[in-house]
């Protein structure tokens, strides 16, 4: 190893030999990496402050605006109200009763915040050919009926009412040679 010369090496604590000092001063007042770091991070922290801020004047928006709705539908008169569906079933020439026909009430649960759900009730029909569904939506339904021995049956209809009948005649299918 070579000697440290005068002003070159000045100042090499024991063990410590090879660590050049620099002629330049330490300024205190520039910024040096941790300040910079520490600044990035108080500025990210402020802005997700911000930002869950403003989800959360959303979130209340619309919390507020959902408890408003049940008032709102009680003025209008329009109600989430299940009706009962009574389907009268007949089929032929003599219009007699359909039994043991398959009914389906096909129709969506609109969500406002959820994907819309298809719901699909299925009933039978008693010796009468009558089948009742008690707890049918109010609005457009897809009512099939289907039956052996008979064509399948299919149409929309609107409910309105909270008891309604609805009559469905089936007809023979085509004879096939």
């Amino acid at each position: 190893m070579r000697a440290a010369g005068k002003g070159e090496w000045d100042g090499i604590a024991p063990g410590k030999i090879g660590i050049k000092k620099s002629r330049e001063r330490l300024d205190l007042r520039l910024p040096c990496v941790e300040d910079r770091l520490r600044s990035k991070m108080k500025l990210r922290v402020e802005t997700a402050l911000q930002i869950s801020v403003v989800a959360l004047a959303l979130c209340g928006g619309v919390w507020a605006q959902s408890a408003q709705e049940p008032d709102a539908k009680a003025h209008t008169g329009k109600s989430d109200a299940m009706s009962r569906v009574t389907i009268e079933v007949s089929g032929g020439d003599k219009e007699s009763p359909v039994e043991n026909a398959s009914v389906y009430l096909k129709y969506v649960e609109e969500h406002k915040l959820k994907k819309d759900k298809k719901v699909e009730l299925n009933v039978k029909t008693n010796r009468e050919g009558t089948a009742h569904v008690p707890d049918a939506p109010t609005g457009r339904v897809l009512i099939q009926v289907v039956a052996e021995g008979w064509k399948t049956y299919g149409r929309w209809y609107d409910i309105t009412d909270a008891k309604q009948t609805i009559k469905v005649h089936l007809e023979k299918p085509t004879r096939w040679y």
